[in-house]
């Protein structure tokens, strides 16, 4: 029963995080519940979450909604960005750790209503530049420190740069596969995955993120970023409860 529930988990958390992000505020709580140790979760979470993003980035790959010229550039970005956080997060307390991913979800948060495009231009490519290469990186880094809410930064991210919405649902699950791969390694080598939990949770990660992107592919652009800022302040919110009952 156990591990049915953590199979729904999955699939509930990929389908919500490929539409907008967040998927992490569902599957890590949830798993924590079930009494999951949390070393134990975080793992699953990384291994699923690379191996989902991964078939719903081939299937719009293949689909020819995103090119590889504009996509391979993105992997040593986000790979650096992730061990750089990683790195960081050893040497930072859990209470510094919620200040810095706070800044980071502020931003992204401002980023939304700055930028001028609605996810509708379908020709336009995610450029090169210092945005985009200081943007990707520093969001690897959040993911690197913290994780929940690296897929929200990334569409908002995106949608400053006006890409269409599935361009950018599939350049953020290439990212992920980037961020999410190391840390799955360094998990498996550590001991720390329990197999039957994190299988169970990525044969529902796998179905949720197909859905996912079918989903996506409907989805009228002009809701998006209503959905992103609602998630974004969701992701803030959690963030702050929990300082608040860690200090009292």
């Amino acid at each position: 029963m156990e591990y049915i529930l953590i199979y729904l988990i999955g699939f509930i958390a990929t389908t919500v995080g490929t539409l907008a992000g967040g998927g992490g505020l569902i599957s890590f709580p949830s798993m924590l519940l079930l009494g999951v140790p949390v070393h134990s979760a975080i793992g699953a979470n990384k291994v699923s979450n690379t191996v989902s993003s991964f078939t719903s980035f081939w299937h719009l790959y293949r689909k020819g909604k995103v090119n590889w010229k504009e996509s391979f550039w993105i992997m040593p970005v986000s790979i650096i960005g992730g061990i750089a956080g990683g790195m960081t997060a050893t040497i930072m307390s859990a209470f510094m750790l919620n200040i810095v991913a706070s800044i980071f979800l502020l931003f992204g948060y401002i980023i939304s209503f700055l930028g001028k495009g609605n996810f509708k231009n379908q020709d336009k490519e995610l450029p090169i530049n210092k945005y985009s290469l200081s943007g990707l990186f520093g969001i690897g880094m959040f993911d690197g420190m913290f994780g929940p809410g690296q897929g929200t930064l990334l569409l908002n991210l995106f949608g400053y740069f006006n890409l269409s919405y599935i361009k950018a649902v599939a350049l953020v699950r290439l990212a992920t596969v980037s961020s999410c791969m190391g840390a799955a390694v360094t998990y498996i080598v550590s001991g720390n995955i329990i197999w039957a939990v994190t299988l169970s949770l990525m044969l529902g990660s796998i179905t949720g993120a197909q859905l996912g992107v079918r989903i996506a592919e409907k989805l009228n652009p002009q809701y998006v970023k209503p959905i992103l800022r609602f998630m974004t302040l969701l992701l803030l919110i959690q963030l702050w409860i929990n300082q608040f009952a860690d200090n009292f």
